[in-house]
């Protein structure tokens, strides 16, 4: 239970709270997901909805709930102090995905409150400080405009996105299929939080578009048409941009119009204009969804791509949290960018792998770069957006300073490199580090000759006294005020008998000024004395002062003020000054974040429990995906797990659509998405958990994996199966990914496996993508025979004594049985309702077997008894085979004898065994 804090048992009679009820009863309705939050001064509160929410979420009790007001008018309440108003707005915003108002009362009336601050998930700029102020910013805001027109049996998608921490203005205009496929990619590529539709937009869809934002996690902002206008779109920008383009036709933006109207949408919603700090500060540019590869909703979840709150404190889960080792907030950052838009283009991967296979065996390197300089990097981005709006302080241009400083010993540490990739690292660090060390001279010399650098050792950030002769005038004057004050301790300490520093102290503070201190033994010396006049008496002693302390003190209150005055305006001047460099503190911030995750994925590449490997990535189209060895790198690392290894081999017009069949738990779902996963890892640049890898890029990954009922959106199991695969059906080509796992399991068997085999033969003829089907449905392995570019798979597992083993290995040729009673087993099924599975099971896959006429291969005439028969006495044959096996290997004589000898008994006693015919036990061991 959380710990509820002193102000929660604060008056409110204080604050008007019957002016305050009747303010709040008439401020209006909110939707839901938005909080109120009220400025107290030393605390805030929440009331009524929101109250109730805060005490279960964050006090986890009721008791915290306090009632305001009588009657009719009464309301409730729950004050937060200022700790707990932060934890609960970080949580609301940046995991809820909730909205924020703040209301602060500026007349003192109490029913008059003003609405000073508002944030929601894709605009925070208003509560940065509260939220990032001890925390640096390890995701970033995107807020996305979309506004959708129908064009023939397309849609055309208008769409513009701000990034508010980088200060970009991103714009596109794309085609679309009526289940919104290309848009939900775009989301998942860009990250958005929260999206800006027109009510008109959600409903004239069939609410297929409001599905694909929810499936995407996006908080829905709904604003009216009349805000999709750009008439006055030309005149923005030209406040906006950081260089003024003039006419219309200066910039190719502006000639996609559905763009420029969400646009204009967004900067009215986030009031861009009303901000003077953010003039001239944006970019603009066309965001090209064709330069990644697209990425659904689904195989963004079955592949873990980014944490979720299941995975607890686990981050290794995810591929986000397991490749991040990052020492930077703007390296996580671009690690969360990159996961979500792998690369197309071979050569910019190719380019990151020569860099992460340069530092993957040079352990001291990578280490000093990361631990020694990198670590040390401030969040150059956030400090930067500070700068431009005129928010910094002197403590950040030091930061950036130290930041600076480091710049010559990391460009050594990158110099002295000197394998195969020297050229690339030259390129892509070596260079760019020496234009910033030459761009930031200036402001070295900035800070050096106007800061105190002495007094930042004990977190002091002040103007050097000597810089200008105003201030250094005060300072020798408070010197000499300084030198005075403790002349008349010594005066007071003679004139008392005390001794000075000891028994009798000289100590300040900013309400009192200057004074004596003595502790309560000594106070009696005080009694006889009229010289001195006391000022209060305390547990830790008696505060007293004289005339010649009180005029000395005020003296010194009267430099003080001047001194700092004079500090504030110098300081000032060199912020103003310093914040002309953010555009090289951007540069530098991107430079380090390219070089913070790709050092991440070599530490991640060497340290994995089997080190990860270059793959060979060939260009699209090249058509092969071969993994030798592959293994899900998140599973590989978890505790007390040792992982199988697995090879797959996808070559077009060889083996395109890979059916995988075997027992629940046998290891399918987790073959299928290693194989997703590696893909993925391998065009965003970073080594992959195989033995060997042969990856072609691929356009797109599209996943069915799973599936769940969502009652309260009214969709059913079935219904959720069959929108992701119609998604997948529409927007899948041949250079794609596919991943299907027990597609057809909502509905009847017949009707199931009907669906199965329509949707599989279409993605096999029609699609010719790369797909793996993991399915029960056994029947759909006789597509190989119709297919040829179809090839059965399937998980082995031994059964001896009525005792499942999994073996987690993928061999070719269809599994002979599901296990599924099996598994009910080890669930701890009772025995009775097992003998009865059992007894139907098998009457049932008898009655399949004869009625196929699959009787003829045990000899012409044969019954289904007859089949039955042969099929359990091959069974009983094989628990006693191999038992016999078992005891021949434990019996082998290893003493005085070489590995090869020991290895060649074993063969021949294994050769032995397969002579049997048996086939089970040619099954088993044909896998090793």
């Amino acid at each position: 239970m959380a710990e509820v804090q002193p102000c929660q048992e604060m008056s409110f009679e204080n604050i008007g709270e019957y002016g305050f009820v009747t303010y709040l009863n008439n401020l209006g309705e909110k939707p839901n997901t938005t909080v109120r939050f009220f400025d107290r001064g030393e605390f805030y509160t929440v009331h009524n909805d929101d109250a109730i929410f805060a005490a279960k979420e964050l006090f986890k009790t009721q008791s915290v709930i306090k009632e305001l007001g009588s009657g009719n008018k009464k309301i409730l309440s729950v004050a937060l102090s200022k700790n707990n108003f932060e934890k609960f707005l970080r949580e609301l915003l940046l995991i809820r995905q909730y909205r924020v108002e703040l209301y602060r009362n500026k007349t003192g009336k109490s029913n008059q409150w003003d609405l000073v601050g508002k944030a929601s998930p894709g605009n925070l700029q208003q509560f940065e400080e509260m939220l990032f102020g001890n925390n640096e910013m390890s995701d970033m805001a995107v807020i996305l405009s979309i506004k959708v027109s129908s064009n023939e049996n397309q849609k055309l998608i208008g769409a513009a996105f701000v990034d508010l921490t980088e200060r970009i203005l991103n714009v596109c205009e794309f085609c679309d299929n009526d289940q919104f496929t290309n848009l939900e990619a775009f989301l998942l590529q860009v990250g958005v939080k929260e999206c800006i539709v027109t009510h008109q937009d959600c409903s004239d869809n069939g609410g297929k578009l409001q599905q694909v934002l929810q499936r995407s996690n996006v908080l829905i902002t709904e604003r009216k048409k009349s805000e999709f206008q750009s008439k006055d779109i030309h005149q923005d920008l030209n406040r906006l941009l950081k260089t003024s383009y003039g006419s219309s036709n200066a910039l190719r933006e502006v000639d996609l119009l559905q763009a420029m109207m969400c646009l204009s949408a967004i900067i009215k919603y986030l009031e861009l204009l009303s901000d003077e700090s953010v003039f001239n500060q944006f970019s603009i540019k066309i965001f090209d969804l064709n330069q990644y590869m697209r990425l659904d909703a689904g195989a963004v979840k079955a592949l873990n791509v980014m944490p979720s709150v299941d995975d607890g404190n686990n981050k290794s889960m995810s591929v986000f949290g397991l490749l991040n080792m990052c020492r930077t907030s703007q390296g996580q950052r671009l690690l969360a960018q990159w996961v979500k838009q792998p690369l197309l283009d071979h050569k910019k991967i190719e380019e990151r792998l020569d860099i992460v296979d340069a530092f993957f065996n040079r352990s001291d390197t990578r280490k000093t770069i990361q631990d020694t300089y990198l670590k040390r990097m401030p969040d150059l981005t956030r400090i930067s957006k500070k700068f431009s709006r005129k928010k910094a302080s002197l403590q950040d241009c030091v930061r950036v300073y130290q930041a600076i400083k480091q710049l010559p010993y990391l460009l050594s540490a990158l110099d002295s490199y000197e394998g195969d990739y020297k050229v690339t690292i030259a390129d892509v660090f070596c260079k760019p580090l020496k234009d910033l060390i030459s761009d930031f001279s200036k402001y070295i010399e900035l800070i050096e000759t106007t800061v105190d650098l002495e007094d930042v050792e004990n977190h002091e950030y002040m103007i050097k006294a000597e810089f200008d002769s105003a201030l250094q005038d005060c300072k020798t004057t408070m010197n000499e005020i300084a030198d005075q004050l403790n002349d008349s301790l010594d005066d007071a300490a003679r004139v008392l008998g005390l001794d000075a520093g000891k028994t009798i102290k000289l100590e300040s503070n900013s309400q009192i000024g200057h004074f004596f201190r003595v502790t309560l033994k000594e106070e009696k010396v005080l009694r006889s004395c009229k010289k001195f006049t006391t000022i209060e008496t305390r547990k830790d002693g008696v505060r007293f002062t004289n005339s010649t302390l009180s005029e000395l003190s005020n003296a010194y209150r009267t430099q003080k003020a001047s001194y700092n005055e004079l500090q504030t305006q110098l300081a000032n001047e060199v912020i103003k000054i310093a914040s002309g460099y953010a555009d090289p503190m951007n540069v530098l911030s991107d430079l380090v974040a390219h070089l913070d995750v790709l050092l991440s994925f070599s530490l991640v590449a060497s340290q994995a429990p089997i080190p990860f490997v270059r793959p060979k990535v060939y260009p699209l189209g090249s058509d092969k995906i071969i993994l030798s060895g592959s293994r899900h790198p998140c599973l590989e690392v978890q505790d007390d797990i040792s992982f199988i290894a697995n090879d797959v081999k996808l070559v077009k017009g060889e083996a395109e659509f890979l059916v995988i069949t075997g027992p629940n738990m046998g290891g399918k779902s987790t073959y299928i998405r290693q194989i997703a996963v590696i893909t993925l890892m391998a065009q965003i640049g970073s080594f992959v958990p195989c033995d060997q890898a042969e990856i072609s890029i691929v356009k797109s990954i599209m996943a069915r994996v799973g599936a769940g009922d969502s009652q309260m959106k009214g969709v059913s199991t079935f219904m959720s199966e069959m929108l992701e695969t119609a998604s997948i059906l529409n927007a899948a080509d041949k250079n794609s990914l596919i991943i299907i796992d027990e597609l057809g399991r909502g509905t009847s068997t017949y009707d199931g496996f009907g669906l199965a085999w329509a949707i599989s033969e279409y993605i096999a003829t029609k699609v010719n993508a790369f797909c793996l089907f993991a399915t029960h449905f056994h029947e759909l392995t006789t597509l190989a025979d119709e297919v040829s570019t179809v090839k059965n798979f399937h998980v082995t597992a031994l059964t001896t004594s009525d005792r499942l083993t999994l073996l987690y290995r993928v061999k070719p040729g269809v599994c002979d049985q599901s296990f599924g009673i099996h598994v009910a087993e080890i669930a701890d099924f009772p025995k009775h309702v097992i003998e009865f599975a059992k007894q139907k099971a098998k009457e049932l896959e008898d009655f399949h077997v004869y009625r196929n006429g699959d009787s003829d291969a045990f000899g012409e005439g044969s019954t289904m008894e007859d089949v039955a028969k042969k099929r359990r006495m091959d069974k009983k044959a094989s628990e006693t085979i191999i038992s016999e096996l078992l005891m021949k290997l434990k019996n082998i004589p290893t003493e005085n004898r070489s590995d090869e000898e020991i290895i060649a008994e074993i063969d021949l006693i294994k050769k032995h065994a397969m002579l049997s015919g048996n086939p089970y036990v040619i099954d088993l061991l044909d896998s090793y």
